[in-house]
């Protein structure tokens, strides 16, 4: 069993048409919206973790691909500035998955893009502006 996050830009002439309940259905996967912005007449964004067989989830994003949905993985869109991040841990206190959490060792924040759900807790209450979402 895989798991994947994904996310989904939908084009407004699809924000009527069941694209996920097909995709899941066709492909035998499970699904679980992280995160949703859809307005009518407007792009609708989705941030959506799949899970099933690697070759299934594979399919499905092809297939909503083809349908006129853009993809991407999700980890491309959440993005720490090492360089700019002082480790003062303001986010590890707001994170609800754990995705950032301070290393008592080390006293340095570590980053963990896979358990991230792009909430955006994290965007605004960091101090130097590190982290940031890009959809």
């Amino acid at each position: 069993m895989s798991e994947s996050r994904i996310v989904l830009h939908f084009p407004k002439t699809l924000l009527d048409r069941p694209v996920i309940s097909k995709a899941v259905q066709h492909y035998n996967l499970s699904f679980n919206i992280l995160r949703a912005d859809i307005t009518q007449e407007q792009e609708g964004l989705m941030v959506l973790g799949l899970e099933g067989e690697q070759d299934d989830i594979d399919a499905a994003v092809e297939w909503m691909r083809e349908q006129g949905v853009r993809v991407q993985p999700l980890e491309k869109d959440v993005v720490r500035d090492d360089e700019r991040c002082t480790h003062c841990g303001a986010c590890v206190v707001i994170c609800p998955t754990d995705a950032l959490a301070m290393d008592l060792q080390t006293r340095e924040v570590a980053f963990d893009a896979a358990q991230c759900v792009a909430c955006g807790l994290c965007v605004p209450v960091c101090p130097p502006r590190a982290m940031s979402i890009h959809f």
